[in-house]
Order: structure tokens, then sequence, then C-alpha cells
């Protein structure tokens, strides 16, 4: 994930008192909330704002953040295992605070806004756009599915301040949607103010680790053992796709690391299916019978092979010190 530096973001060391914290934030929050601010982009700064506030008002959070180290803003990093699910929901958040007190300095500006809305009677406010992150299985991504989401979405209730609601939402994810993603659901997100239109809830996508594939973009992975033998004399067998088992065809000389395609079998997607691609390892047993040490020895004495011929050197080349 990208680190964001929360104390940055205030303009605060990371020394600040808890009040300074406060102060820092009402200022800027003044200064971006996107009902009065003409700032480029005062949306996305209010956004970033209210978050780092939000982290760093509470002594157990800023414990937690201030654990994670020092890193540059937007490096990437990996937070220690389970952190981000405690303590960062993925989800934009606001503190509650009164908007005639986050406007009081605001003059002539503050003026029409009343303790039941966000703006004057007669100015249509749309809803906030949220975005939060979703987990599903690559199974799940291959067929497509329905999900029960239950989020907490921030609105501004009737006395003008903004609070967590709870909602659950269905959301369907399209077959063949990829990790990553951000799949839009309109008017999902915050509500709008006089008659403004309903913000967007926005799905990240990230698509859980899979016991037999590895996926890049469309495209599936899969490791596949043969054995010395199989890897020989050619043969087929029997391997695992998500739409079913399929048997594969391995030609005789088969070689360890070698691609095996097999065409539209990733992720699904009209004119853009991804492929499924067979890695060939070669397995050898962990013990071997006295018989079959017998018949690998008869093998190595009738065999000229030699898989390290390309690693002798020349004639008449030498190494060391004589």
């Amino acid at each position: 994930m990208k680190y964001k530096d929360y104390y940055a973001t205030l303009g605060l060391e990371k020394t600040a008192s808890a009040d300074e914290i406060k102060k820092a934030y009402r200022k800027l929050a003044r200064k971006y909330h996107p009902d009065v601010s003409k700032e480029k982009d005062a949306k996305e700064k209010f956004q970033e704002v209210s978050e780092a506030y939000e982290t760093l008002k509470e002594t157990e959070k800023r414990a937690a953040y201030d654990q994670l180290g020092s890193y540059q803003a937007g490096q990437d990093f990996r937070p220690p295992p389970g952190w981000e699910q405690q303590f960062h929901s993925g989800e934009f958040s606001f503190d509650d605070v009164d908007l005639a007190d986050l406007f009081a300095s605001l003059g002539g500006h503050a003026r029409g806004f009343r303790a039941g809305g966000r703006g004057r009677p007669d100015m249509k406010m749309p809803g906030e756009d949220y975005e939060v992150s979703v987990g599903i299985t690559l199974e799940q991504a291959y067929h497509g599915t329905m999900l029960d989401l239950n989020l907490q979405i921030p609105e501004y209730g009737p006395d003008g301040r903004l609070r967590r609601t709870p909602q659950t939402i269905k959301a369907r994810i399209p077959r063949g949607v990829t990790d990553g993603e951000r799949l839009r659901l309109p008017a999902k997100g915050g509500r709008g103010a006089n008659g403004g239109r309903d913000g967007d809830l926005y799905l990240v996508i990230h698509i859980a680790p899979h016991r037999f594939f590895r996926v890049t973009g469309r495209d599936l992975y899969l490791d596949l053992p043969l054995a010395p033998w199989e890897a020989v004399l050619g043969t087929s067998v029997e391997i695992p796709t998500l739409g079913g088992p399929v048997r594969l065809k391995i030609r005789p000389g088969t070689q360890a690391g070698q691609q095996l395609r097999l065409a539209k079998r990733g992720l699904p997607k009209p004119d853009n299916e991804g492929d499924l691609y067979a890695i060939v390892q070669i397995a050898v047993p962990a013990s071997a019978t006295d018989r079959e040490k017998e018949l690998y020895q008869q093998l190595a004495d009738a065999s000229a092979f030699d898989p390290r011929a390309h690693l002798k050197q020349e004639t008449g080349s030498e190494t060391g010190a004589h």
C-alpha cells in the first residue's frame, strides 16, 4: 500500500500535541470544505485533511500509525499483519464537527447556512463519493458474484452534523473482474442535500491468493510438476482450470521452466480473455525402491546425455594458479 504522511498533510511535526492537531485540522477544514471553498481540488484536499485527523486525533490510532515508521509520502510499504483491518477501514470518514462552528470564520459565506442543511435553502449540494476495498476469491472473479456490503456511510443529519449511517448495499461483481479494478455504484455514496444528486460508491477489488493459481492481469499461472519420464517421453495430464479440469498434451522432450499456454483459460472478458500458463517443473521422487534405483542406474550407464555440457570450459583454458 502507499504511505500517507498524515502529519505533513496537516502541516505538523510528529511531536504536535492533540490541541495543535485539532487546531490545524479546523484551519484546513475551513479552507478546503467543498461547500464554500474556491480552492482547486478542494474536495480531494478536504478528504485528505479529514482522513489525517481521523487517525491522529485518537491516541490508539495515532500510536499505531507512529509505529509504522518513517517513509516518503506515496512510497510503497507493507504494514504489520492486521494493521490495515484494525486501524484503517479503507473508506473516507469525516470528523463529527458542527458546521456552524466550522464556518464561523467565513463571515458572509457563513450566512445562509441552516442547522438542517449544508447550504442555502435554494442551493443543491451533491453527495460525497466514497471508496472502499472489497476482497473476493478468484472463483468469484471468474464467475461473477453478488455481495452484501455492510458499510458506515458518513451523512449529514438534521442538525447539520456529519455522522456515520449503517447501510447494507447489494453489489454485483461482474464476471472477469481483475485485481485492483475500480467499480462504480452510482448514487450509492453520500446523500445529496436540497435536491442535489447522491454521491457514488467506488469498489476497489482485491483478489485473495489462490492455492493453485497466480494472477497477473487476466492471465493465470500454474506450476505443473512432471516426472522425468513424462517430460522425456511425452504424455497427457489432467490439470485444473477455473472452468473445470482439462487434459493437456505434453510433448516429448519438454523442458523444466517451459510455459505451456492454454488460450482463453484465464479471467474472462469479451474480446479480451486471459490465458492460463502451466509452468513445467521436473519432480523427482523423495525416495526410490531398490528396483527403481537399479533402473535409474541402467539409464545413467546407457545415456550419453550431459545436462552440464554448456558449463564446461573450452580446451586449453586454465583456472587457478600453478
